[in-house]
């Protein structure tokens, strides 16, 4: 989006109503406006109407992206189209496909008016759903693009459907209001297209709860059947994350990037994601996950989902508005390919626990064992010395979002490598400058030179983002370290990162359970799924026991030494089925590929995959790390 937009957007939306319909009333005749309604709610279709006052006289041009920003895959949101036709003055209009997701009105006379229906029955933070439940949508599934309009204002009606299981129904979503009230069914406003897929909207009959971080409203919307939902908890902890986020980036001002906030929960059975956006983020979780009211301990569940709310909130930051230079201005037609995912989502992944940490809502013994969760993660995949983070970033459309059973042999993630990229680059910038100078100082630098002083003084100007190769320039500039060197083993290389060596000047030592000295556990090196009653290998690692044997991922597990494999064996990793036999004896497998018997000799291996802990040292300064809020005051002291 132009700074020009942004402005004007910021100025519109702090006008008076009366002002307001008066804008309105101006930019009609040049404005894009949709009209979206729940139409079958059992058959999960939306009705969408577009109204374009002043269409190409050649010929109007329209598209829908085939992917979403911060989903890095091509989706083709256009299969779901059904039914689209045209009319102009009465008169039906021809319209032609272009591509798979492209189209062509036939020109003519005065404004012209699309109908279509959007089928939308994908239950995640991606696409567009709809039943008797909720409904959700984000832009790119459902809103098709005028070439040539992008920048007009775009005007949404959000209609309330014609059902009565939608009688009572709100509308959560950050899109600046024009005429609906807040949570109520009418219209919304975007400055442009861009601005109008950056703001999914949830409509149900949600819980929700509202607070301030650093002057900043915040609405949290839970949608889904949540038994005794402690929602004034949840509250009370993401509302420290994002003070502690806010403050993070701007230490001086407590000044957030948006005017408000909303976080669109979605509860299932089975579930986890989310996706940023510029005011708001789209998740979805187990509602296990979810405090009750008569819980008192934090269990792993929550804790893993206020990690994904710090996760996505960090994004408002990094990669909303701090962008690699390929995302400044998507291409949503194609693949936008980039090198950097490593820092823009791996930082992120870095610094989403440790906000729980800074923020009070975990201890450094906690923060420690998520980080020895990632460390062994990442380390029990080959793929890691086959692929570099900088690879995995450019290959995200093909292999990363499109993962299969042999993943763990080729590919490493972004993510989770990322994270101890991340991780490992703060411990040698502390350590080198006596703790003085932190990964911290590279984000606000990256902050300051691509995000506040874009929108706040460049305001005529087009962003630029990060240049594939500009990181190694501004760790310098904020640190004064030359990363060069480290970069180039760690993530244009494949090097393992020696975080047990950075980690010792701080007091936290590496333990692996399977090099202490015990005996270690008989493996096939596999992981196993559960496929009925059947023990399926979901994953065969390269080079070990099963691989060796000739099984492949996908094979179904029947028995070990003529004695039954079941799912409930799946559960435990093969442990009891193997746990009579030793390392080095061979054992006889049957299994199924397909519908065909194979019967095989598999010598086993030990189980020496890592199972890293960190630990804490009397006096270890590991305070120093995470700056906890009981540190924050002394510790520029304990650094001098």
């Amino acid at each position: 989006m132009s700074m020009t937009n942004a402005a004007a957007q910021k100025t519109f939306v702090k006008m008076t109503a009366k002002s307001q319909a008066k804008a309105h009333q101006a930019a009609t005749d040049c404005a894009v406006e949709y009209h979206i309604v729940p139409k079958d709610l059992a058959g999960h279709l939306y009705q969408v109407r577009l109204h374009i006052a002043r269409p190409a006289p050649a010929g109007q041009v329209l598209t829908l992206p085939a992917w979403i920003p911060g989903s890095y895959m091509i989706r083709e949101f256009a299969r779901h189209i059904v039914q689209l036709h045209a009319h102009s003055a009465g008169k039906k209009v021809a319209v032609k496909k272009l591509d798979k997701h492209s189209w062509q009105a036939a020109p003519c006379d005065g404004a012209l008016t699309l109908e279509y229906e959007v089928y939308a029955w994908d239950l995640s933070v991606r696409a567009a759903h709809l039943d008797q439940q909720h409904g959700f949508f984000n832009g790119t599934s459902v809103f098709l693009q005028v070439a040539g309009q992008e920048m007009a204002p775009h005007i949404v009606d959000i209609q309330r459907a014609d059902d009565l299981a939608c009688k009572t129904w709100r509308v959560a979503t950050s899109l600046p209001e024009l005429k609906a009230k807040r949570y109520g069914f009418g219209t919304y406003i975007a400055a442009n297209y861009d601005e109008l897929i950056d703001h999914p909207v949830e409509m149900g009959n949600f819980a929700m709860a509202s607070f301030e971080a650093h002057g900043v409203p915040h609405d949290f919307v839970v949608t889904g059947n949540v038994p005794n939902l402690d929602l004034p908890r949840i509250v009370a902890d993401v509302k420290k994350i994002c003070e502690t986020q806010i403050a993070f980036f701007e230490p001086k001002t407590r000044r957030a990037p948006m005017e408000r906030y909303v976080f669109m929960t979605m509860a299932v059975g089975d579930g986890y994601g989310g996706l940023e956006h510029r005011a708001s983020t789209a998740l979805i979780c187990n509602r296990a996950d979810l405090p009750s009211k008569n819980q008192v301990e934090m269990s792993d569940g929550y804790r893993s989902f206020l990690g994904l709310c710090s996760h996505e909130y960090f994004h408002t930051w990094n990669v909303k508005r701090i962008k690699p230079a390929a995302f400044a201005h998507y291409d949503l037609r194609q693949e936008n390919y980039t090198s950097l995912l490593w820092l823009f989502e791996g930082f992120t992944s870095y610094y989403d626990d440790l906000m729980l940490v800074r923020s009070g809502l975990i201890d450094e013994a906690s923060y420690f064992k998520l980080i020895s969760k990632t460390v062994n993660m990442v380390t029990r995949g080959s793929g890691r010395k086959k692929q570099s983070v900088a690879e995995s970033s450019f290959d995200a459309w093909t292999k990363y979002y499109r993962q299969d059973e042999n993943s763990p042999n080729a590919i490493v993630s972004y993510y989770t490598k990322g994270s101890l990229v991340g991780l490992g680059l703060d411990l040698s910038i502390r350590a080198a400058t006596a703790g003085k100078k932190s990964l911290d100082d590279v984000m606000r630098t990256l902050w300051q030179k691509f995000g506040r002083d874009f929108y706040e003084k460049n305001l005529s100007g087009t962003q630029q983002g990060l240049a594939e190769n500009a990181i190694e320039a501004i760790i310098e500039q904020a640190t004064g370290i030359q990363a060069k060197r480290f970069l180039d083993r760690y993530v244009r290389g494949n090097e393992d990162l020696p975080l047990a060596k950075l980690y010792e000047d701080f007091g936290v030592v590496f333990n692996d359970a399977a090099r202490s000295g015990k005996a270690l556990k008989a493996s096939l090196g596999v992981r196993t799924a559960k496929d009925g009653n059947d023990c399926k290998l979901a994953n065969v690692h390269e080079g070990r026991a099963a691989h060796r044997a000739g099984l492949s991922a996908g094979d179904i597990l029947i028995a070990v030494n003529g004695l039954r494999v079941t799912a409930a064996d799946a559960a435990d990793g093969l442990s009891n089925a193997l746990s009579r036999y030793a390392v080095g004896e061979t054992v006889q497998l049957h299994a199924f590929r397909r519908d065909e018997l194979l019967v095989v000799q598999a010598k086993l291996q030990a189980d020496d995959m890592p199972a890293l802990s960190l630990d804490l040292l009397e006096n270890s300064k590991a305070a120093l790390l995470t700056l906890r809020p009981s540190y924050q005051k002394s510790v520029k002291k304990i650094i001098l």
